[in-house]
C-alpha cells in the first residue's frame, strides 16, 4: 500500500538533512563508482567542512555529517564532477555488482549504469522519482538481485531477466532493451505513483508493464562484502576492504585516494581498490590493513552493521555503533543489524535486526 506522505526528505548533496550532529550531504555514486580524485575531494570536504568521517551506505553511496558549510561543500562536490545535474542529483540512485567487468559475472553491466545515469539526468519528468526509488544491475551472479531494487536486471547467459520490486517479472531482455525499458518503467511510476515513493508500496506493481508477472520467490539477500585479495580476469588484481560499521576515516580516504586506482563503494559498506598490479597491491595491503580497514573475510566485522545512532540522531536510544563494536563475537555467522529506533535505516534483507529500547535491545526481525 502506498504510504500517506507527501515529502520526500531522502537527503542529497543540495537537499540536506538536519540531523542531531549538524547537516547530513549524501552524494550519489551510481554503480558506486569513484575515482581517487573525487575521493581525496570527498576527504578533503569531510575533513574541512564536517565530520571527519565519511560514511558508506547501503546503496552504494557515501555521505558527509556534520557539515558547517552546505554552500562549500555542495561546490567542492560539484567541482569534483560528483554532480552533473543539479535537478536530479537525489534520483540517480544506481546499483551494480561491484566486481562486474572486472571478476566473474555473466556480463559486464557497467556500460548500462553510464547510459541509464545520462538517460536520468535527460529526463525532467524523473525528478519526481525522489530519493529513495533505485534501479539494479546484477551481472549474473545474484548479489544485487536480492537487494530487491525497484526496478532492474539480472544478466543471464542469454539476455537479460527484468525484475520489479526484487522480483523475477518473467520478461527477457536483449542487451540494447535494458535502459529503455527501465526508464520506461520509471518514467510510468513517476506519472502515477500518487503518495508512493517505492515500488513495493503499489497496489499493482505488475501495472507497470503489461504481461509482467512477479515470480512469488525473491533472490536470496546477500549480506557480506567481497574482501581480501581478488584476482581480476585481466591477471591484475582488485582489494576489497571492509570499512567496520560503515565509517571511513577521513585520514584513511586519502590513504586509498594515494593509490590512484580505479575505486567502488559496495551496497555492503565496503571499498573496492580495482586494477591493481600484483606487486602494487601487496604493498597496498600492507599500508591499509593497520589502518583499520578489514580484508579477512572470516572477520566479525563482516557480520555486524548499525544505523547512525546516538548522538548524530536524535530519534535514537542508544549509541547503536558502539553496541554493535562491543557484540562482534557475539553470535558468529549470523548477521545483525543494530538499530535506534523503528524506522530501521540501513537494515539489511537477511539476518536479526536488534532495535533498541533503551535498557537493552529487541528483535525487531
Amino acid at each position: 500500500m502506498a504510504r500517506a506522505r507527501d515529502t520526500d526528505a531522502c537527503p542529497g548533496a543540495l537537499q540536506v538533512h538536519r540531523a542531531a550532529d549538524g547537516a547530513l550531504a549524501r552524494i550519489r555514486l551510481p554503480g558506486g563508482a569513484l575515482t581517487a580524485a573525487q575521493l581525496a575531494a570527498l576527504s578533503r570536504v569531510a575533513g574541512e567542512y564536517g565530520s571527519a568521517t565519511l560514511e558508506l551506505t547501503a546503496r552504494g553511496n557515501v555521505q558527509v555529517r556534520g557539515i558547517t558549510d552546505v554552500t562549500a561543500a555542495a561546490a567542492a562536490i560539484a567541482d569534483a564532477g560528483l554532480l552533473p545535474s543539479a535537478t536530479h542529483e537525489r534520483v540517480r540512485n544506481i546499483v551494480a555488482s561491484p566486481l562486474s567487468g572486472r571478476a566473474g559475472g555473466v556480463a559486464d553491466v557497467r556500460p548500462w549504469v553510464a547510459e541509464l545515469d545520462a538517460a536520468i539526468c535527460a529526463e525532467p519528468s524523473l525528478v519526481e522519482l525522489g530519493g529513495r526509488f533505485w534501479f539494479g544491475f546484477d551481472d549474473g551472479r545474484g548479489d544485487v538481485a536480492g537487494l530487491c531494487a525497484d526496478v532492474g536486471v539480472h544478466a543471464l547467459p542469454e539476455g537479460s531477466a527484468l525484475l520489479l520490486a526484487g522480483r523475477d517479472t518473467g520478461v527477457r531482455l536483449s542487451a540494447d532493451e535494458v535502459v529503455e525499458t527501465l526508464l520506461i518503467i520509471a518514467t510510468r511510476f513517476a506519472a502515477t505513483r500518487e503518495t508512493a515513493w517505492r515500488i513495493n508500496e503499489l497496489d499493482d506493481v505488475a501495472a507497470l508493464l503489461r504481461g509482467a508477472e512477479l515470480g512469488a520467490t525473491p533472490f536470496d539477500a546477500v549480506t557480506r562484502a567481497p574482501v581480501g585479495w581478488i584476482n581480476q580476469d585481466d591477471g591484475r588484481v582488485a582489494l576489497g576492504a571492509a570499512v567496520p560499521l560503515g565509517v571511513l576515516p577521513a585520514r584513511v580516504a586519502e590513504y586509498l585516494a594515494a593509490i590512484e586506482a580505479p575505486l567502488v563503494i559496495t551496497p555492503w559498506r565496503s571499498v573496492l581498490v580495482c586494477d591493481l598490479s600484483e606487486e602494487v597491491a601487496d604493498v597496498v595491503l600492507r599500508v591499509l590493513a593497520p589502518l583499520g580497514l578489514v580484508f579477512d573475510e572470516n572477520s566479525p566485522w563482516l557480520d555486524v552493521s548499525a544505523c547512525t545512532g546516538s548522538p548524530g540522531c536524535a530519534h535514537s536510544l542508544a549509541d547503536v555503533r558502539a553496541d554493535a563494536a562491543r557484540a562482534l563475537d557475539a553470535d558468529p555467522g549470523v548477521h545483525r543489524h543494530f538499530v535506534g529506533c523503528e524506522r530501521g535505516c540501513g537494515s539489511p534483507l537477511a539476518g536479526e535486526v536488534l532495535l533498541a529500547t533503551g535498557d537493552g535491545y529487541r528483535q525487531l526481525r
